[in-house]
This record gives C-alpha cells, structure tokens and sequence, in this order.
C-alpha cells in the first residue's frame, strides 16, 4: 500500500520515526512528507533512511513528476503525525503553502490526523472549530491522548502512541463493509433531569464512545441513527450519520421507541438517568427558600433497555452497556453477566469507570458477554478500536445466529 506520512514541526516528530518504521516493516511503501520546522527536530537522512525512499519539503523538486500533486494522487492513505495546531489551521483553510498542504488537496484518499500540542492550544476556541470542520470533511482524528507533555505539564494534546495511530490508520483501508444494507441505531451521551430551568440531575458521560459506534457502523457500511443526549462541546457526530437530538430519559426512551422497529441492530451506549425530579420547579429554586438544605424526591425512570426487549423483532439484535465502579476484572465480569441476564439482551459491553477512567476519555476498555453470560470479547485501547471490537462482536452473534 501506498502510505504518505505527514510530519510537523513539533516535538512529537520523534515519536513519528517508530510510525514509519512500523509501516515499513509490515510492508507499505511509505513516502514522507515533512514541514520545514519538522525536520528541525528529526533531519532528512533520517526520513529517507527509514523510509527507503527520497524526502524533500518543497514544490519545486522533482517538477517533471508534478510532485506536488503526484503523492496526493497515487497515495492509498496519508497520516499527518505530529498535526500541530497550525497544521491543522491548514488544512482547514486549504492552505498549500508546501508539499504537504498541495499532497493533503489532491488526494481522495482516507486521511488521518494525529493532534499533538499543549492543553491551552487544543482546547482553544479556534482548534475546536478547526476540528470541528475537519471531522465534517470526513478526516479522520486518533487522539490526542491525555497525559504528561513537554514541560512538564499534563492534560489531553500528547500524540497517541504509533501502534494505535498506525492500528487505526490501517483498519480504514483494510475493514470490511460487514454491516452493508444494515440498520444500526445507536444512543450516545448523557441525559439531563431537570430541577429546575436552570439546573439538573446528570452525570459525566462525554458521549465518546456511542459517537465513536455511530463512526465504526458507518465506515463498516450501515445506515446509522444516533440518538444523542448531551455530548460534549469536542464530540461531533460523522456527517454520515442521522442525529436525533434529546435530553431527559424520557425523551431517549421515546425517540428509540419509534425509531427501533425497523433497525436490524441497537446499541444503547448513552448513560440513561435511572431517577428524575418528581416535581420539577417552573422558577428557580433559591437558596432562601430552602434554608439549612434542600431535599429533591426522586421517581424511578422506565427501563428503556426492557422496553426495547420486549418489542424486538425477529433477527433484531440488542446490545446494552454497563458502566461499573469494581474492585477487580471478576467483579465486572460477575455484574456483566447479571444485568446481561437481568435485561435479556444479546450482547452487553461492560467498563469500569470511576474518577479518572470511563468517562471523559479518549480511551477505554469493554468486557463484552452474551446473552448466557460468556466472554465474547475484550478489548481496550481509542474508543475508536473498542467500538470496532463490539460491532465485530456483533456480526459474530448474528452470524451464530443464522446457524
């Protein structure tokens, strides 16, 4: 396969040598591309060294090849690792200003971008529209990771590892279409119960992961409905993919009632609120009208995972998830197995969360079992990675099904 690598100017360019090398060894033809600052921190020799095959920065090398354009055009895929934030600024503009911009404007191949700058850079109004932009474009984003950056500070802008960046940039071009013609609905998110008109009951669900199954279905050929509590102001829906927007419990429950009929697979990832206010206030409840304290009386929320057992069709396939804080593996496993057996659904994807894991991360980890409580599968790494292992968990029950 023929693979560009994009590489700028910032200090994760070192780890990028590992992402070529990883790419050569399992036999691509890997062409790099490196930005004037890149090679401030990793040389040319380097790259050509690596690579097998000659690097330059500009324009105006190699014209009668129209190099400029050729890469773009012969490439099967092009991975941008380190993307900066001016990078990124770039490609949303369409800038061409160097052989990279030019290669990223004339290639149809699938693209993917590998963010690596400080927290106060990536969480900045600008790269959040930026990445809003390119993500509507169909490019496709690993990353970043959160954790210890140059400096000595720590936050989300670490560049993920190579092995995920190349693990994901490879399952692009190598996944099958398996869920061609199929009829996925998914729910994301978080729900909000409402207190008053300016407060409510929610909880810390990003939405991560039911966006990241609504993207998997649609690369893997589905026709996707993602119902959408709250999500975060970073997690955009594929373009590809119809979103009916809710809030409360009550509201998920209903739009998967009248959508779920005729989908052949639902997935409830949202985090669905089991309790609401049972008598919301139509003003702002004030401080001093509840001297001391205030108590809120809770009412049970409708089982929308049962109601969607109850009604399924036949050859309907129902995945449910459950988020647990556990001591240990076997105490997820154990309360996996009983709410799959409790809900009676066919798959249930379960993850430890708590503090700092779960939730508002770009990483996860699924025990995946089934209806009679067995192992189907496990997977951890992008949400990304876990959403593909629970959608191919998905095509192997239902093909044991047909059997």
């Amino acid at each position: 396969m023929f693979v560009v690598v994009g590489v700028t100017g910032g200090i994760a360019a070192y780890k990028s040598v590992s992402l070529v090398r990883l790419l050569v060894k399992a036999g691509h033809d890997v062409h790099v591309i490196p930005t004037v600052d890149a090679l401030r921190f990793v040389g040319q020799p380097t790259w050509e060294a690596l690579s097998r095959n000659p690097v330059t920065t500009s324009v105006h090398d190699d014209v009668a090849r129209v190099r400029h354009v050729a890469l773009g055009q012969a490439a099967d895929l092009v991975i941008v690792a380190p993307a900066t934030a001016n990078t990124l600024a770039s490609m949303t503009a369409g800038l061409a200003s160097d052989l990279l911009g030019t290669t990223l404007l004339a290639t149809t191949a699938p693209v993917v971008v590998a963010p690596a700058m400080h927290t106060e850079m990536w969480r900045h109004p600008a790269t959040t529209h930026n990445m809003r932009v390119l993500r509507e474009r169909g490019i496709h984003v690993v990353g970043p990771a959160d954790g210890e950056l140059t400096g000595g500070d720590t936050g989300p802008g670490r560049m993920s590892e190579p092995e995920q960046i190349v693990a994901a940039a490879l399952a692009l071009v190598e996944r099958p279409r398996d869920l061609e013609g199929l009829s996925v609905v998914i729910s994301a998110g978080g729900t909000r119960e409402p207190i008053d008109p300016v407060r409510f009951l929610g909880n810390r669900s990003s939405g991560r992961q039911g966006v990241a199954l609504a993207r998997a279905a649609a690369d893997r050929g589905a026709r996707v409905t993602l119902v959408a509590a709250h999500l975060d102001a970073d997690v955009r829906p594929d373009p590809r993919v119809e979103v009916v927007a809710v809030s409360t419990a009550d509201e998920l429950g209903t739009a998967m009632d009248a959508i779920s009929p005729t989908a052949d697979v639902i997935v409830m990832a949202a985090a669905v609120a089991d309790y609401a206010v049972a008598a919301v206030s139509e003003q702002k409840v004030r401080k001093q009208d509840s001297p001391g304290g205030l108590t809120l009386e809770l009412r049970e929320n409708r089982d929308v995972v049962a109601g969607l057992v109850a009604a399924r069709r036949e050859g309907q396939t129902i995945v449910a998830f459950a988020a647990e804080t556990v001591a240990d593996d076997a105490e997820l496993l154990e309360r996996a197995r009983a709410k799959a057996a409790r809900k009676g659904v066919d798959l249930l994807a379960a993850n430890a969360v708590g503090w700092t894991r779960g939730f508002e991360t770009t990483d996860n980890a699924l025990t995946i079992v089934g209806a009679g409580g067995e192992v189907v599968a496990t997977a951890s790494g992008t949400k990304d990675d876990t959403a593909h292992a629970l959608l191919d968990a998905v095509m192997a029950t239902r093909g044991a099904r047909r059997h």
